[in-house]
């Protein structure tokens, strides 16, 4: 975990992690408190939402950062995100993604490659 999160990660959930699988092909990762928040909003979802259930539910697992301000995520996780080497970590606000360097930017390019959205049409830079 970079440097610059480890301090309020260790002062907002001593350090205490979930982690899980996004749609999108990345990691989800969430500091315990606000995990339990999601955690609770996700299985409140209608049956018809049982496949994001299973995906972001059953594959969340607990982890803690160590004295080394780093996390070891789990085997399977790593395999299902396919994160290779190179990766890259994006605070996304209230959580982080943890992505293969590679796969966020064939993402991201594709992503770009439609235009924004019309929901973020009046955003301006």
């Amino acid at each position: 975990m970079p440097s610059r999160h480890r301090d309020s990660l260790a002062a907002n959930c001593d350090g205490r992690l979930t982690v899980t699988r996004h749609p999108d092909g990345c990691l989800l990762v969430y500091p315990r408190p606000t995990w339990e928040v999601r955690r609770e909003q996700i299985a409140q979802l209608p049956y018809s939402a049982r496949a994001l259930q299973r995906l972001l539910l059953g594959n969340a697992t607990d982890i803690d950062l160590d004295s080394a301000g780093r996390l070891l995520v789990p085997g399977e996780l790593r395999t299902g995100a396919q994160l290779e080497r190179e990766l890259m970590l994006l605070g996304m606000g209230a959580h982080f993604e943890l992505w293969d360097a590679t796969r966020l930017a064939e993402h991201e390019r594709a992503a770009l490659a439609g235009g924004l959205p019309e929901s973020a049409a009046q955003f301006t830079f």
